[in-house]
């Protein structure tokens, strides 16, 4: 688990630290790359990055204030924004991590290969291993991938945050939104709002905004769970059983 404090520079100016000398190998640079590409959009603000090695990560300390339901709708129209950007295909410039998993990202032409082989099936396999799932219920998440053009719409991929949980975003001190903790890949932008609906969920003006910002296709709140099965067996593969129930009730709905 990283650790957090403020540090102070040279010039006397306040700073942010991550650091973990047990944190998975390369787990910040990759951080800090995609603080830098989410930045880079020009749509959502990131804490900039002020130097990042192997073991730890400064960044630009955010003076945090409080939430608004402005904030919020401001938020979902960046969101929209970044989601409208085109990207040249699934996948990222390099792997990276979702939490302490590592997240392979090898780029693909398509989605629905990327989503069952690289986001289901790979966690999947780790869960099989560690004993969390069963060959039975990896063999359902196969019959998902494979039913995937059936139940997704196309969408070309965007950039996606990643991890965009209620946890990983700030609000500044005029309160304009922040995001952190990154765990970007080139994905369906659907797949991007499914997070948010997780773990205390963001406020109906934010999905309201993406929605008016991007243009889903119709049903999208539908397919939701079905996003979410990749972080429901992430959960498991972290943090073990008690996210079992969860991911093997969405498998069960939509394989």
């Amino acid at each position: 688990m990283a650790r957090y404090e403020f540090v102070t520079d040279d010039n006397g100016i306040s700073l942010f630290r991550k650091h973990d000398m047990g944190a998975p190998n390369g787990c910040f640079r990759a951080e800090a790359e995609c603080l830098t590409a989410l930045a880079a959009t020009g749509t959502v603000r990131t804490p900039s990055v002020i130097n990042v090695s192997d073991r730890e990560l400064l960044t630009e300390r955010i003076e945090c204030g409080q939430a608004t339901s402005e904030g919020w709708r401001q938020l979902g129209a960046e969101m929209g924004a970044l989601h409208a950007i085109p990207q040249p295909c699934f996948g990222f410039s390099t792997d990276n991590f979702c939490g302490a998993t590592p997240q392979p990202n090898p780029q693909l032409d398509d989605g629905y290969a990327f989503f069952a082989e690289h986001r289901l099936g790979y966690q999947g396999r780790l869960a099989l291993d560690a004993g969390l799932l069963d060959t039975e219920h990896l063999e359902g998440l196969a019959r998902l991938g494979r039913r995937l053009p059936e139940l997704v719409p196309e969408q070309g991929p965007a950039l996606l945050h990643g991890d965009l949980w209620n946890g990983n975003v700030l609000f500044d001190s005029a309160g304009r939104p922040v995001v952190i903790d990154p765990a970007c890949y080139w994905g369906w932008p659907e797949a991007d709002i499914a997070m948010c609906a997780l773990f205390g969920g963001f406020p109906e003006t934010f999905f309201q905004a993406w929605e008016e910002s991007w243009g889903p296709e119709p049903g999208w709140r539908d397919r939701l769970p079905l996003y979410q099965l990749y972080h429901m067996l992430n959960h498991l593969n972290l943090f073990g059983g008690g996210y079992r129930a969860q991911a093997l009730a969405i498998l069960s709905r939509f394989s």
